[in-house]
């Protein structure tokens, strides 16, 4: 179409508003013929979403289980450590039982000895 410079304002409007109209129509068209595809590419975005979202739960739970598990390991250390701490202190408690009585029973042997000693030389003075 020859474009030609004695064209008056209304006619370069109405020219435009055509091109306008055209390119309007043009988009139209191309959505409308897209449409499926879009439905598609969203529904293909829908499910990706709905994969991660479950990855994301399952990392999450993974996670709790895992934390479970190491506070319970941590409790088994820890009664572990703690009846190792009972048990040494028991033993030490016996041990020192023991020291004690065999501190009393020396004593107790040396105050007989020396008893004894004074016995006798009671007994040899008379």
């Amino acid at each position: 179409m020859k474009n030609s410079r004695n064209s008056q304002l209304s006619d370069r409007r109405t020219a435009s508003a055509e091109a306008k109209a055209a390119l309007l129509n043009a988009y139209k068209a191309a959505r409308a013929s897209d449409e499926p595809a879009r439905a598609a590419r969203q529904a293909e975005r829908a499910s990706i979403t709905a994969a991660r979202e479950e990855r994301r739960i399952e990392r999450a739970r993974v996670k709790l289980e895992e934390q479970a598990r190491a506070e319970v390991e941590a409790a088994e250390r820890e009664a572990a450590a703690q009846a190792a701490a009972i048990a040494e202190a028991e033993e030490r408690q016996k041990s020192e039982a023991e020291r004690v009585a065999r501190v009393i029973a020396d004593e107790a042997a040396r105050k007989a000895a020396r008893d004894l000693r004074y016995a006798n030389r009671k007994a040899r003075k008379r």
